[in-house]
């Protein structure tokens, strides 16, 4: 019996064929998603599939895009699967620790998004370089309290990562902006950070919106900016 191939393993198939035949030059950058989403009658997460099938093929090399995008020593990260996945990609060990996951109430975080409700789920995390344990980011998610989300708080993260909660609450980030600052680091920061107070960061806020516009994440982190920087491209 012969497989039937996914959507995604199609469009695959068919860029491969295009880049391997010459069509398309080497070097030579291919359509963004949306215009590939309307050329094979896909949603651009299938898209996505196929240009991670590609990536891994060696055929292209992916990228966030212009824009902007965060660097780890150097390197892009495309977080749109989450910075487990994108800082493992580059071969950058780290592991995650918890320090909370509660229901809180953010009246001027809601009014700033638009939001009806200043109910979230908020999970408070650090990440550190398995290498040396140094801790690298220091991270607040604020996530709508829908369905599979507003559990956490009793039942934790388990096994699961936070983008895998997300995806199968049906929180799936589409487009979104993120703004970036300097600054010291109070004193709690510092002891949750393992640093002196007074010490410089990166602090990025993120909010992520799903393709209807509908809210799915707002991302407080504190970054080092001995290993992060932020990438802007323009023109």
């Amino acid at each position: 019996m012969t497989a039937v191939r996914l959507k995604h393993q199609q469009i695959t198939e068919a860029l491969a064929k295009e880049i391997r035949s010459g069509h398309r030059p080497a070097g030579e950058q291919l359509p963004g998603e949306h215009a590939l989403a309307q050329r094979f009658g896909v949603s651009r997460t299938t898209v996505r599939a196929a240009l991670a099938e590609l990536n891994e093929a060696g055929l292209i090399a992916t990228r966030t895009g212009k824009g902007s995008y965060v660097l780890f020593d150097g390197r892009p990260l495309d977080d749109r699967l989450g910075w487990a996945h994108a800082l493992a990609d580059q071969g950058i060990d780290t592991r995650v620790r918890t320090l909370a996951v509660e229901e809180v109430h953010d009246e001027e975080l809601a009014g700033r998004l638009g939001l009806d409700t200043p109910v979230f789920i908020q999970v408070e995390r650090t990440r550190e370089l398995v290498a040396d344990g140094s801790v690298i980011s220091y991270e607040r998610s604020f996530l709508p309290p829908v369905p599979g989300v507003r559990e956490l708080p009793k039942q934790g993260l388990g096994d699961l990562s936070l983008t895998e909660v997300m995806l199968r609450a049906g929180l799936r980030p589409d487009h979104g902006e993120q703004r970036l600052a300097g600054r010291r680091i109070d004193v709690r920061e510092a002891e949750v950070l393992r640093r002196a107070p007074g010490d410089w960061f990166l602090d990025t806020r993120r909010t992520s919106r799903a393709a209807d516009g509908s809210f799915v994440e707002h991302v407080v982190s504190l970054l080092d900016p001995d290993h992060f920087q932020l990438s802007l491209e323009f023109g």
